[in-house]
């Protein structure tokens, strides 16, 4: 349905044409995607919360760090990679990259990537200041709402997670947001997490791998998802979440032989540092900033060295420490600056960018977690992040993942995404003729004009959750409660069929081949 359709359709001056359910029917009515009032990968970037000689500052300072520090423990393979690069071996071991290196990678890197979905119509374009939220993480337990309380995290939970993303408009990634913990083996582990995502969801997929030597056997199986090897590696829809650093400072040796594996295969790379500041990284939120960049800016010359171009985001993920007992804090305020600001450095050098936002320190769904992950999706939204990690479900700060609040976050990031759109000021929307002609010659507001009724899709967005009735009507709806409507929104999502799973002849030859856990 188009804006000129709804012109025509509905009348000029103050007659209301059927009142509140005619409005709530054309409110309900599903609209074409290009004037929907949010939709992935709308621009971002009127937020920075560094000025230019600050963003200037901390580039040199990364730049220096990258000089004078270097990194400690690269794999043999990475020493020679990096080396034969132009990156220096000093008498401690520690790989240090001149800056002329430095810059040369950058200018390599690939600049504007889209992220494939298996379905292309969840495709993401992450050039320029283009934002999208999705899940991420490692939790270890899941929040069981109705009894209030937290149980390990199974495989059926990380499915249940990806078949409710795959039906959530306002989040448009999986990345693996909690650990299979009734899987003791890693290897079977790590196979069951892709199998988990990838029959949950068609949307954009990113998982880690434990060890190198499980990346090859498990792309066996993502080539047979893929129709192929030659249709896998044309439009690759999972990415490699790995974090090749362990703060501060030092490469962590096993990850980056996991990269150089999945960038063999053809898979996009997560380069995520994620130092704590305050413990591994520094207590500054510039100096945490300036080591994230560091960090990331040798693996951009890590995996450029390896192939030039090659499709990376840069994952910049430094935590916020509460500095009176050490205990992460994702939720605060200076989580959410400090993403902003890293975002801020992602458009300095012009590369595709991640960070996390949207966690919640706070165990259950609740004010608390409620402010904390809006303030922070909302920075990121705003600073133009290219994939805002975590941005739904994280709870706990990062240990506890909840289902009901994965679909209140679909409702909380409608709401941050249109904040992301901002406002646009046209002739048209002005609205100064309509203005003289309500004011002058009409009835004196603007209930029933065709502009509110034109503009109560298209620039508005509703809550599917959030109660907004009046407290009378709060009353006779029998007071609803907004976490028993998510338990139910959520178990209905999860009774429908998946619209992700492979075809019986693909998943029969998995399962024949591979031991598969989930039933």
């Amino acid at each position: 349905m188009s804006r000129d359709s709804f012109q025509k359709e509905e009348p000029q001056g103050p007659k209301r044409s059927g009142g509140r359910a005619a409005r709530r029917a054309i409110r309900s009515a599903p609209l074409e995607a290009e004037i929907r009032p949010i939709r992935p990968g709308m621009s971002g970037g009127t937020f920075n919360p560094l000025d230019q000689a600050g963003v200037e500052r901390i580039h040199s300072a990364a730049l220096d760090a990258l000089e004078t520090i270097g990194l400690l423990d690269a794999p043999e393979s990475g020493v020679k990679i990096l080396t034969d690069a132009g990156a220096i071996l000093g008498d401690d071991g520690r790989i240090r990259f001149p800056r002329s290196l430095v810059e040369d990678m950058l200018a390599t890197a690939q600049k504007n990537l889209v992220l494939f979905g298996r379905d292309p119509s969840y495709d993401l374009d992450l050039s320029g200041n283009r934002v999208h939220y999705g899940t991420a993480g490692a939790a270890v337990h899941v929040v069981d709402l109705e009894k209030r309380e937290y149980r390990d995290s199974t495989v059926q939970d990380l499915y249940n997670a990806a078949h409710l993303v795959d039906q959530l408009d306002n989040i448009h990634f999986l990345q693996r947001p909690m650990v299979c913990r009734d899987i003791s083996d890693n290897f079977s582990m790590d196979l069951n997490t892709v199998y988990a995502c990838c029959s949950g969801t068609k949307k954009h997929v990113g998982v880690s791998f434990t060890e190198e030597s499980y990346v090859d056997p498990i792309m066996n199986m993502v080539h047979m998802m893929a129709g192929g090897e030659n249709k896998w590696r044309a439009r690759p829809f999972i990415s490699n979440s790995n974090c090749f650093v362990v703060p501060p400072m030092k490469f962590a040796t096993e990850s980056c032989l996991v990269m150089e594996a999945c960038i063999r295969q053809g898979m996009p790379v997560l380069l995520l540092s994620a130092g704590q500041a305050g413990a591994t990284a520094p207590p500054s939120i510039a100096g945490a900033i300036v080591q994230a960049v560091a960090e990331c800016l040798a693996g951009v010359v890590y995996v450029n060295a390896i192939k030039p171009g090659y499709p990376a985001i840069f994952g910049t993920w430094p935590f916020v420490s509460d500095l009176r007992t050490g205990a992460m804090s994702g939720g605060s305020g200076e989580q959410a600056l400090l993403t902003a600001g890293c975002a801020q450095m992602h458009r300095f050098y012009g590369l595709p960018g991640g960070a996390a936002a949207g966690i919640a320190d706070s165990k259950l769904p609740d004010m608390q977690a409620g402010w904390e992950q809006a303030t922070s999706n909302v920075l990121a939204g705003l600073s133009g992040l290219n994939m805002v990690y975590e941005a739904a479900g994280m709870h706990a700060s990062l240990l506890g993942f909840c289902l009901e609040s994965l679909v209140l976050g679909d409702d909380l990031l409608g709401q941050v995404q249109r904040c992301v759109r901002g406002i646009e000021v046209t002739e048209d929307n002005v609205s100064m003729d309509i203005m003289r002609s309500v004011c002058l010659d009409g009835p004196g507001h603007y209930l029933g004009h065709s502009q509110t009724l034109a503009l109560m899709q298209t620039e508005y967005i509703y809550p599917a959750l959030g109660d907004r009735t009046s407290p009378k009507e709060w009353a006779e709806n029998e007071r609803p409660d907004l976490l028993k409507k998510a338990i139910s929104l959520k178990k209905q999502l999860l009774s429908n069929p998946s619209k992700a799973g492979f075809s019986k002849e693909v998943d029969d030859l998995i399962r024949k081949n591979l031991s598969i856990h989930l039933n």
